[in-house]
């Protein structure tokens, strides 16, 4: 039986910053209705992927495509499928919210009406004209987050998406993203495993800029006999803590 081909693929990506390797041969797909929790420790390579998936950064080898678009060759049509939260969220500090998402939907090529739904989405109905520079962190994450969904996209990429949030925004984070995931193939990258266990499907642990671990969150907590994600995250991604 015929399957949909992936929505996210990698192929052998890597990424060297002179002698240092940062990124080493990762390879995986991401099929529609997957989220996938892109785990590691810090300075892992987790960020660079997501960069180089994005089209933000170059690989030193190997490829990344987006909806059979690869981000090199062909990364406009690769972009306009993508739907992409980065580390810090940058934006406009001086634009209110409602005018930096109208700027971004002139660039998508979207209606107006775009932004509004955005705006619902993100649950910033609230501080709509506020400039962004007086949001806290995170209310401007929820911004980056509106902008990630503006064009609807069949991809997000997300790098940290509830970070800076209260336990309710992040509830409600987390059902969103629940709610989308049959029609998107999504990536999150996250250092909270029990939000892992609360939205993903599937895990992909790297270290050292390698892939240690991909299966299914129950599937990597047999990995060590307490039956807990945290456990299991530091056996692979420090064995010393073993």
């Amino acid at each position: 039986m015929a399957t949909d081909p992936a929505l996210i693929d990698l192929r052998g990506l890597t990424k060297r910053f002179g002698g240092f390797t940062a990124v080493d041969n990762v390879t995986f797909s991401v099929n529609r209705g997957e989220v996938v929790g892109f785990l590691g420790p810090n300075g892992a390579g987790k960020s660079t992927t997501m960069k180089m998936l994005a089209g933000f950064m170059l690989p030193s080898s190997g490829s990344a495509s987006i909806c059979g678009h690869d981000v090199q060759t062909d990364g406009l049509r690769a972009r306009r499928e993508l739907g992409y939260l980065p580390e810090g969220a940058p934006a406009y500090g001086e634009m209110s919210v409602e005018a930096y998402l109208e700027f971004i939907a002139r660039i998508r090529r979207v209606g107006r009406d775009r932004v509004a739904h955005a705006i619902g989405l993100a649950t910033l109905q609230g501080v709509r004209l506020q400039p962004i520079d007086t949001l806290s962190k995170g209310f401007k994450r929820r911004v980056g987050l509106a902008q990630a969904l503006l064009h609807d996209p069949a991809v997000l990429v997300m790098d940290e998406p509830t970070d800076g949030l209260d336990p309710n925004q992040k509830f409600e984070v987390r059902a969103l993203i629940r709610e989308m995931a049959p029609h998107k193939a999504i990536v999150i990258s996250t250092h909270l495993l029990e939000e892992v266990e609360a939205i993903c499907t599937r895990t992909v642990v790297i270290a050292a800029g390698r892939i240690v671990a991909d299966c299914t969150p129950a599937e990597l907590a047999t990995r060590h006999p307490s039956g807990k994600l945290d456990d299991v995250f530091r056996a692979l991604t420090m064995p010393e803590a073993a």
